[in-house]
Parts: C-alpha cells; structure tokens; sequence
C-alpha cells in the first residue's frame, strides 16, 4: 500500500476554501429553505381559516336549503315536490305489514236477511250424469246479493197553496199560514239544499262543480248562486242557534286545549285562521296573528287549564294557564340542527333522542292506566335533557360565532329556559306530546283553498267558513256525518254538544 503523500501549503487552502463555499451555500439553502418553509406555514394557516369560514358557509346554507317540513316548522304544502322531506318520520316502525291485520273486523259487504227483492233460479231438470232432477226435493240454496241504488227518481215538487178570504165586517183580507221554512214563491227544499251543503260545505268541492255534481247524482240542477249562498245561511243558523256559545262555555272549562293558527290567502292578503280545539270540541276565528285576535275567539283567555301549541311568542301573554309545546316542532328544529352538521351537533340528536324516550315512556304509562310516571323515569327523563343542554353548551361555545352554532345556541337555550313547558306531558299525562289535535282541525282550510283556485274572495266568506268548519268538525267527532249534521240545521236546527266528549255527555 503506497504511503500517503503530503499535501502542499496551497491544497490544504483550496480545500478549506472550498469547504467554506460549501459552507456558505449550505447556510444560505438553509436560510431559502426555513424561508419557503414560513411562507408554507403561513400559506397553511391562511388555506384552514379559508376552509373554517367557507364550512362555516356551507354550515349555514345546508341549514337555509335543508329546511323543509321534516327539519323545521314550514308546512308540508311548502316542499319541493320533486323530492321527498329529507328528515323522513320521526315515527318508528312498527313492524306490521300494510293492510288488513289479523283479527280486525272486516268493512266488505254483508248478505242481508231480508233483501228488498230475491229471484229464485231453479236447479237443472236434469244432472250431468243424465238422472231427472224434477222430482227431487231442494236441500239448500246459494245465494248472492247485489247492492245497488234505485233508478234515479224525478224531483219532487210540493206546492203549498194558502187560501185567501175577505172579511165582511172588516173587509180585511184573511191569508192561511204558510209552513215553516216555505218563504218563496220558488225554492229549494231542505233534502236536496242539504245534499248540495254537504257537497259544498262538507267536502270543499268549488261551488260550480258542486252543482254539476248534485245534478249528476239526484238529477236535479242548481244554480250557482244558490250553493254559494249556503255558506252565509248555514253561519247565521249557527251562530242564531248557540251552538258558537255552547262550544266557547265548554272549551273554557277543559283540562287541556289544543290552539294552533295558519295563514290563509283573502281578497288579496295575508289573513290567519285561528282554532281552539280538543279531541272533541273545535272552534275557529279569522283574523291577524296578534295577541288582541288570539283573545278574540273568546276561549284562549278564559282557559285555567292547561294550553298545548306551538312555540309561537304570541301566545306568550296568556299567563291563566299552563303552558305546553308541541315535541313535533321541537323535533324538527332539532333535526334541522343536527343534519347541518352531523358530527359537530350531536348534542341535538341527543335530545331529540331524550323526548322520543320521554314520550314512549308517557304513552306506556297511560296504556297500562297509570295517572303518572314514576319519579324513577322521571330522572332518567332529567338526567338525560340536561345531558343533552351540556353537550350543547360545550359544542357551541359563545367564542364560536358560525351560522350554524348561534342557531344551536338559540335552540338549546329554548329548551333551557323552558324546559318544564317542553316536558309537560311529562307531568300531567292528560297534555299529549304533540299539537297534532289543532294542526289536523286547520288542515280543511288549505284544502278548501286550493280546491278554490288558491285564495278566498272574501275575508267574510273565510270568516263563514271558521264558523261552518268548527260546526262540521265538532259534530264529526261525536260520530255525526256532515250530511246528517247539515240537515239537522237546515232543518229542526244546529246540533250542539252537550259535554267535553260523548263519554261525559252520557253519564
């Protein structure tokens, strides 16, 4: 192996100048390297505060365009109908298949015992196999029934002719008495006014084609003007007869009351309808959506009971009653809050979680006949609400200022501050954990509107129709049918309930 050989004076400087170059480019690589290495930092942090602020935005325009009847409390008339709510039911399947269940009664037709006209067909003089038949006794007999409606009959038209006779001592002249109810020369008798009612009133049918109806099933042709007026005459005989006074007088004294409102169109505007309800007794008003309107319908205001409705702050200054929400509403808006942002909410999911089982435990209870819940469920009810508000304060700080998380904070505060109105039907099993009573008696005015080409001529004839539904609505649910309502008023009168509901009325 060859010795080294030692290196000269200059190499040994070449070299450490070398090295010193390299040293210096090295530092300076450094010092472009930490400097694009800042710049990608800073980049860095300007790209999260971008992609914060833009989820934030998309936060807030999935809780603006994600609003539809499942997620917050628009009506179902508001949906897109290309697309189904995205929310879904909050009801839980019950595991049946549709249709018919085994063991309930069936609704086919019957044979009756004695038909109104039976044809005997004779057996065959003679069997397949070629016996005589003529001589044998019959056994038994098959027999099928046809239901049908007689042929339609000619109208009937009774004249009432009142004799005239002239005094000869006063010279006045003497008329005889016409019926009641016979006020014209020419009119409409109460069967066939009924009919045209019950299709009018009864069944939102618009009035021309209410007359082309009757005329098509009984034969007998009406005029327009006619079927439009039994609207006004069918409002005056209620409010003449009290059944208006009678239903106020009991709705008053209920244990719970059932209110809700909702807009409809009137000459042009913007008019509200109003209902006071219970499962048995209905009565609306017509006005704005103010608290001197809510007064007006003379039941709300003279309540001791308890009012379930929905969380709207005009029915905030009745302080005569106890106060209870609608958990459908609170549901909705829940699910809104929750489906905007699945991850950073759970805490709305929770408690829409905590009323669902606060409601199926209130339905077990009334189901086996207890008058309470236990106070062991109702901790478990407590405990797992306030689980619920704590993970909301702790998923919305007050620092955090999205979209999204101020609505969150909004919503849990709702059910902070009011949380024993959210969970009446917790404590008093009579108030049901939905509003549904009054939002189903609302329902008939969007159909009578839409069937009507969308809006109301006339803020009176809305008003007629308040009248008229609370009438109709009532006597249904004591088990009349429109028709047999509608001509007992245009007959001996109104009908007018005689207790809270059937059961009370009988004993």
């Amino acid at each position: 192996m060859p010795e080294p050989q030692e290196s000269s004076r200059e190499d040994l400087l070449a070299l450490v100048a070398l090295l010193r170059a390299e040293r210096v480019e090295a530092a300076s690589q450094t010092e472009a390297l930490r400097a694009e290495l800042g710049e990608n930092q800073a980049r860095t942090e300007r790209l999260l505060v971008q992609i914060g602020e833009l989820t934030t935005q998309v936060q807030a325009l999935v809780l603006r365009l994600g609003k539809d009847s499942s997620t917050s409390s628009k009506p179902p008339s508001s949906d897109d109908p290309n697309r189904r709510p995205r929310g879904g039911s909050s009801r839980e399947r019950s595991g049946r298949k549709p249709g018919k269940q085994p063991g309930a009664p069936g609704a086919g037709l019957a044979l009756v015992a004695v038909p109104n006209e039976k044809f005997v067909i004779p057996a065959p003089m003679a069997c397949a196999c070629g016996s005589p038949l003529a001589e044998v006794p019959v056994t038994d007999e098959r027999r099928r029934q046809v239901h049908d409606l007689a042929p339609q009959p000619a109208p009937v038209v009774v004249e009432y002719a009142a004799e005239l006779k002239d005094c000869p001592a006063c010279r006045k002249t003497a008329v005889g008495e016409f019926p009641q109810g016979v006020n014209a020369p020419v009119q409409y008798g109460p069967e066939l006014t009924t009919r045209v009612a019950d299709v009018t009133l009864g069944h939102y049918v618009p009035v021309e084609r209410s007359t082309e109806l009757v005329s098509e099933l009984v034969g007998m042709k009406v005029s327009t003007g006619f079927a439009a007026s039994l609207r006004g005459r069918a409002k005056d005989l209620i409010i003449e007869g009290g059944f208006i006074t009678a239903v106020k007088e009991l709705l008053a004294g209920a244990p719970v009351v059932h209110a809700d409102e909702t807009f409809a169109r009137a000459k042009c505007k913007i008019t509200y309808l109003h209902v006071a309800c219970t499962d048995h007794l209905t009565l609306m008003h017509t006005g704005d959506r103010s608290a001197k309107t809510i007064d007006a319908g003379g039941v709300l205001d003279q309540l001791s009971g308890v009012l379930v409705r929905d969380g709207y702050v005009g029915y905030a200054h009745l302080t005569n009653v106890l106060h209870a929400w609608c958990g459908a509403h609170l549901l909705r808006d829940l699910r809104g809050i929750y489906e905007a942002d699945p991850a950073g909410q759970l805490w709305a999911k929770a408690m829409g979680d905590t009323l669902l089982e606060a409601h199926r435990l209130a339905t077990a209870a009334r189901d086996n006949g207890r008058g309470e819940l236990t106070s062991a469920e109702l901790e478990v009810i407590d405990r797992l609400y306030a689980g619920a508000l704590a993970r909301a304060r702790a998923d919305n700080p007050a620092a955090d200022t999205a979209v999204l998380a101020g609505h969150a904070r909004t919503l849990a505060n709702r059910f902070d501050k009011h949380r024993e109105t959210i969970l009446r039907f917790t404590t008093n099993l009579e108030v049901s954990f939905t509003n549904n009573v009054a939002e189903r008696a609302v329902r008939p005015v969007k159909v009578q509107q839409r069937s009507s080409g969308g809006c109301w001529r006339t803020l009176e004839g809305l008003a007629q129709f308040a009248v008229v539904q609370s009438y109709l609505s009532t006597a249904s649910h004591w088990g009349l049918t429109r028709f047999e309502a509608l001509h007992r008023l245009f007959t001996t009168g109104p009908w007018i309930p005689t207790g809270l509901s059937p059961a009370a009325a009988a004993a």
